[in-house]
């Protein structure tokens, strides 16, 4: 029988080594959940998009008996075909590029500037002001005396109508001035000392130091202007060159759903096989519609982001 007894350093070393190896397998563990977890997670999001691309590049005819996932079973670029048929897509696309540029750039400028103003406690108006624009959150005047307001402004099929009213967002400005708050008061009085005035204080130091939320604010505004048709359809529905792309595109979703309302047709009886291959659905032509109107918005997230980090102002008063 052995009657040795473990000194109180070996136990330590041992649960040293033991605390070692655990610590070593835990990253393994955690990277490889990680891995996984993330790997599961993008197949999940990006699945959706994948599909709804697949689809578009597949027959109507065929879309319909389902079972599409990743890949077209019956290529064909007839879906696209069919929206680009009509020359006036192009000039909807110019006018959706225009507006979604024009709104952004006044929304992110005006709405910012009066964030600025409203955020200055010195201001005397300032309570009062955020009442108001508060309160048009919460009630609307409704869409006939919206109408009546356009009209009298004499904004019906023009433009400028897809401008003027989206020009000012409560909501941003609040977003805003609450960042604006963040700020160091001690930069914008030093500022003062230098003898730049408040426009200029705005300019040069506010809005550079409002990046991170700006570009936030800048993509929903962008991406709103670019999905709306609404307004096209109530105030230029009547002047075809201020058409919008999605206001077209709605226009030809409709169309094709109108014209596949048979269903015989719909499954393409009584037809030829090129005239069935030809044959556009509701499902595979919505399907096309989505990539083509969620592409270009996509193309600019790449650009945004690197601005999506809060803090830019860390360092720039010394402690």
């Amino acid at each position: 029988m052995d009657n040795r007894q473990i000194s109180p350093r070996q136990t330590a070393g041992f649960t040293m080594k033991k605390s070692l190896g655990t610590g070593k397998l835990e990253p393994v563990l955690f990277g490889s959940f990680n891995t996984v977890f993330m790997i599961c997670l993008v197949l999940v999001t990006l699945y959706p998009f994948l599909n709804t691309i697949a689809v578009s590049f597949n027959a109507g005819n065929d879309t319909i008996r389902g079972g599409i996932y990743l890949w077209p079973r019956a290529w064909t670029l007839q879906n696209y075909k069919a929206i680009f048929a009509s020359g006036t897509i192009y000039d909807a696309f110019l006018i959706s590029v225009a507006r979604t540029v024009l709104s952004t750039i006044l929304n992110i400028f005006l709405t910012t500037m009066l964030a600025y103003t409203l955020s200055r406690r010195e201001y005397v108006f300032r309570q009062p002001i955020t009442v108001i624009f508060v309160l048009t959150m919460y009630f609307s005047a409704g869409l006939i005396p919206g109408y009546f307001l356009i009209k009298d402004l004499n904004l019906i099929n023009s433009f400028w109508v897809y401008i003027f009213p989206s020009m000012i967002s409560a909501f941003n400005m609040i977003v805003i001035r609450t960042y604006i708050g963040t700020i160091p008061e001690s930069l914008l009085e030093s500022a003062k000392i230098d003898g730049a005035g408040d426009f200029r204080i705005f300019m040069k130091v506010v809005f550079p130091l409002c990046k991170p939320v700006l570009a936030t604010i800048a993509l929903f505004v962008a991406v709103g202007a670019w999905n709306s048709w609404f307004d096209a359809f109530i105030y230029t529905s009547s002047r075809q060159s201020l058409s919008t792309l999605q206001y077209e595109l709605m226009k030809l979703l409709s169309s094709t759903m109108n014209s596949n309302s048979n269903p015989n047709v719909a499954a393409g009886v009584g037809m030829d096989q090129n005239s069935a291959r030809a044959l556009v659905t509701p499902l595979s032509i919505r399907a096309a519609i989505t990539v083509v109107a969620s592409v270009p918005i996509l193309l600019v997230y790449p650009f945004m982001q690197k601005y999506f980090v809060v803090g830019l102002n860390v360092g720039s008063v010394k402690e």
